[in-house]
């Protein structure tokens, strides 16, 4: 092989390294870009992020967290929180893997709050409300005591100053680490929405992906209305052990909103952009 043969073979190497290594490559800021995790199309987080992360190809619905979902709903600027402290103890001193509290401080520094729940007053079109958000991201938007304990008071807020209840939920279920405390909270919250039924409260429960176990099985599907977004994944036991109690195979879509909607466990399915206008409008309606 010649010389300039040598040298040619020595540059087309250099350029192919360059090209596939992720030190070389310039002008794309890491995080910029981003994959659907439904349709699998790369798409341009910032247009995502202004289409209130819903894909602009398949319209799948992203997880938000429970600032972000507040974010969405509300008037801008007129958020109040609720029992921003409240935060949760160890009573039975955990352990699994980790401590509980070890668990807790690394949630709570993920999210920058001290439990799976925000609660607050706001206004949503002009009409206010009471509101709570879920956060899937703090340890699986698990429903602990603290969780429990602020879902009571908003919902004795908004019957002390008969103002609708919004709850958009978020949750793989109770927690385990607080075990029979966690279950608790399903009688507690149940209790307290039927004292504000009682009272002629307008409670709209809004089912996020995904919404499971004990929230299910509890303030989540008692609402005067039910709301879901699109394809969320809504059930108590998961699929698999449903199909080893009944031995049966499962339709296609169980579990989802459209199916459930289908079967009359939710009203209607909103897509995001909807969301806040389905809200105010059955407000008017039930005239709160």
């Amino acid at each position: 092989m010649d010389k300039n043969s040598v040298t040619k073979q020595q540059q087309t190497t250099q350029w192919a390294d360059e090209a596939s290594s992720p030190a070389k490559k310039r002008g794309i800021p890491e995080g910029l870009w981003m994959r659907c995790t439904s349709c699998a199309a790369i798409l341009f987080r910032r247009s995502v992020e202004n289409n209130l992360w819903v894909c602009p190809e398949c319209q799948h619905h992203f997880r938000l967290s429970g600032s972000q979902r507040i974010e969405q709903l509300v008037d801008a600027g007129t958020f109040e929180p609720h029992d921003e402290n409240l935060a949760p103890a160890d009573p039975l001193q955990f352990v699994d893997l980790k401590k509980y509290p070890d668990r807790l401080e690394a949630a709570q520094k993920k999210t920058g709050f001290n439990d799976a729940m925000q609660t607050g007053q706001a206004f949503i079109k002009g009409r206010k409300v009471m509101i709570g958000a879920m956060d899937f991201t703090f340890l699986g938007g698990s429903m602990g005591s603290v969780v429990g304990e602020k879902i009571r008071r908003i919902i004795e807020a908004a019957a002390d100053q008969d103002l609708p209840l919004i709850i958009v939920s978020a949750s793989g279920g109770a927690r385990m680490m607080e075990s029979g405390l966690s279950l608790m909270q399903m009688a507690k919250t149940s209790a307290a929405l039927a004292r504000f039924d009682d009272m002629g409260g307008l409670f709209i429960s809004v089912l996020s992906d995904p919404t499971t176990g004990g929230v299910t099985a509890s303030f989540a599907m008692l609402g005067d209305v039910i709301l879901a977004e699109p394809n969320a994944l809504i059930g108590f036991a998961g699929p698999r052990v449903i199909e080893q109690t009944i031995k049966q195979a499962l339709p296609d879509g169980f579990q989802r909103a459209e199916f459930l909607q289908s079967c009359g466990f939710v009203d209607c399915v909103v897509a995001r952009k909807d969301l806040r206008s389905e809200i105010s409008s059955i407000i008017d309606y039930a005239g709160k």
